[in-house]
């Protein structure tokens, strides 16, 4: 009997290495009798464990939600491939969520440069166009002062403008305002730049010539000696003593005796002092071959040599020489010869 239980026993030794805190295998009931009958033992209460399941779980993850007081509350078993398919799901959504975001933070950067960029580019287009217009005046002045330049050229003759007698040049030209089509805004700033510069020294030429023309015009004896009538002009005439033709050399100004003579533009009085016909005379070199002659004088008031500026006295009128009467007689001598002085009188 003894034998027969343990026979029976050993099933429970099995099982209780496996898993002794699975199961409590049931002790069998002599009182039963179910021994002595010699027929197999009843199924226990409880079955006999799975080394399958147990092999099962350890091929699982389990996903635990637990509260805050660390009492578990809800768990979730997932098998290996789903596990790892899951997690490289979740590994892959990450990786894209995180460049999305990173091409998100970029595009916004950019947008925010094409934004500095549009107002950079709109400042400069403003700038380009008050440049254009800049250009655009610059080329109306040089226009001007090209038209102004030749009309102050055109009384002295080309001599007047820069250029050089060994050097031809041809070839039919139209002057325009435009720029040329597709020339550059630099390009078309570098030649108004070399037009400015040649006008400009056209301009100090110029400026050259009307020095030398205005010390000309200085020189050059165009105010009235004295404030009266013509009475007789320069040219031929009936003389008043024969009544027959004669060359008058000069003019006949009226004026009553002692009135001021001035010299009418600055020189150096050459002769004071007395000449056939003429009486009491002074003349004066105004340079340029020009010289002045005043005749009749009552009274004079400079001597050789001395230098006279215009508006200086040079003497007082009378009836000195062969005169019917107090006037002055004024000639005006280029090279030597007698010229009609109305051509200079200009004041």
């Amino acid at each position: 009997m003894n034998e027969t239980a343990q026979s029976v026993g050993e099933p429970q030794t099995s099982v209780d290495s496996v898993s002794s805190a699975s199961f409590i295998a049931p002790k069998p009931d002599v009182r039963r009798g179910w021994l002595h009958r010699g027929s197999a033992p009843a199924t226990p209460a409880y079955p006999a464990p799975r080394r399958r399941s147990v092999n099962r779980r350890r091929g699982q993850f389990s996903l635990l939600v637990v509260r805050g007081d660390g009492v578990r509350v809800v768990r979730f078993n997932f098998a290996r491939p789903l596990a790892v398919a899951g997690f490289v799901a979740v590994a892959a959504s990450v990786s894209l969520v995180g460049a999305l975001v990173g091409d998100w933070l970029q595009l916004r950067e950019l947008t925010r440069e094409s934004t500095t960029f549009a107002s950079q580019i709109a400042e400069q287009r403003r700038t380009i166009d008050d440049f254009n217009r800049r250009v655009a005046d610059l080329r109306k002045e040089v226009g001007a002062w090209r038209e102004m330049h030749a009309r102050i050229q055109e009384p002295f003759g080309p001599e007047a403008g820069r250029g050089s007698r060994d050097r031809g040049m041809g070839g039919a030209t139209t002057p325009s305002d435009r720029p040329t089509p597709g020339i550059s805004a630099s390009d078309e700033l570098n030649r108004l730049t070399d037009t400015i510069m040649q006008e400009g020294e056209n301009l100090r030429a110029l400026d050259r010539l009307m020095g030398r023309a205005g010390k000309a015009l200085a020189a050059l004896p165009s105010r009235w000696p004295v404030r009266g009538s013509v009475n007789s002009e320069f040219g031929n005439r009936k003389s008043p003593w024969t009544n027959e033709p004669e060359f008058h050399a000069g003019m006949d100004i009226g004026a009553n005796r002692g009135t001021a003579v001035q010299a009418p533009a600055a020189g150096t009085v050459v002769f004071a002092g007395t000449a056939p016909e003429y009486g009491t005379t002074v003349i004066v070199d105004h340079g340029q071959d020009i010289k002045s002659r005043y005749g009749h004088l009552a009274q004079i008031n400079v001597k050789a040599g001395q230098k006279v500026e215009r508006g200086t006295l040079l003497a007082y009128t009378g009836n000195t020489g062969r005169s019917s009467g107090p006037h002055l007689h004024y000639e005006i001598l280029v090279k030597g010869h007698a010229v009609n002085p109305r051509a200079y009188l200009w004041d």
